[in-house]
């Protein structure tokens, strides 16, 4: 995908074209929406904030035109520009200063909280609203209505939480993507040390398990937030106990092997990721790269 990430940065047009076009073909292919975020942080890492803006306000006019003229509506346009391009810009921005992806990691799950947060303060009753919702979307069910009913009660509770984590796994990615594009055209390699060294405070872990303890133990209103919050602090140790895992991995014999089969098995097996996501969590206090490393 060099290719793209050259023709990107070949000029502004460029990019605007990349991104708006892009955002119109995630509506029948949501991955693509990746790409097109991506599009969005590699101007933005390369050239600076107000490149990155300029770019992302052109691309939602020329995506609000395009989706106008062959799909009669311009809304997509806006809720992408608020719903992806600008939190990518965000957190694309404070990569570039900090310089440091775990932190840019940290705020994106961050923003992540604050939504779900400012969700649940403006309407308390989300689960009844995501109840109402879901029954209307269900189709007719395979299974006895008592037990549709009965997932879609515990579902609604964590709705939002899911939303959200989904949302940031796919700033990441777009962000990750981008990242990886700037390292393949100015800095080969980078990236990959970058995202093998991605870790986190014990402090911040130990809040983690403070929120979680609060979903378990409580109860209402402040358990069910709490709950919702912990799914995106899951993305948080997922993302950084895959980073650990892959270099675990990667210094094994069978390397070339092992490490395939690891991303595979975690496409596959979405159960796999809550030990990832342990290990993450541990990772914080273990700093399990560098005792596999002193073994090495």
């Amino acid at each position: 995908m060099n290719f793209l990430a050259a023709y990107i940065m070949r000029g502004r047009l460029q990019a605007m074209m990349v991104a708006s076009s892009l955002a119109l073909l995630s509506l029948m292919m949501p991955p693509v929406s990746i790409v097109s975020s991506a599009s969005v942080a590699l101007v933005t890492l390369r050239l600076g904030a107000s490149e990155g803006l300029y770019v992302l306000l052109c691309s939602s006019v020329a995506a609000g035109v395009l989706g106008l003229v062959l799909l009669g509506n311009y809304q997509f346009a806006l809720a992408y520009a608020a719903v992806l391009w600008f939190p990518v810009w965000l957190i694309s921005i404070v990569l570039r200063e900090g310089r440091h992806l775990s932190l840019a990691v940290e705020i994106a799950v961050l923003l992540g909280v604050i939504s779900v947060v400012g969700y649940y303060f403006y309407n308390p009753d989300a689960a009844v609203v995501w109840k109402t919702l879901l029954t209307q979307l269900l189709p007719e069910p395979a299974v006895p209505i008592e037990d549709a009913n009965r997932v879609i009660e515990k579902m609604s509770h964590y709705m939002i939480g899911i939303i959200a984590a989904g949302t940031v796994f796919s700033l990441l990615f777009g962000l990750f993507l981008g990242r990886w594009w700037q390292a393949n055209l100015y800095n080969p390699g980078g990236f990959k040390q970058e995202y093998l060294s991605l870790s986190t405070q014990p402090r911040l872990a130990i809040a983690s398990i403070f929120v979680l303890a609060v979903a378990l133990l409580g109860n209402g209103f402040f358990s069910e937030l709490a709950w919702n919050a912990s799914i995106l602090l899951f993305v948080l140790y997922t993302v950084i106990g895959t980073a650990v895992l892959h270099t675990v991995f990667a210094a094994m014999k069978m390397a070339r092997y092992a490490v395939p089969l690891f991303y595979i098995t975690l496409f596959m097996i979405p159960h796999a990721l809550l030990p990832v996501a342990l290990v993450g969590l541990a990772d914080a206090w273990l700093n399990l790269r560098k005792h596999k490393s002193n073994q090495s």
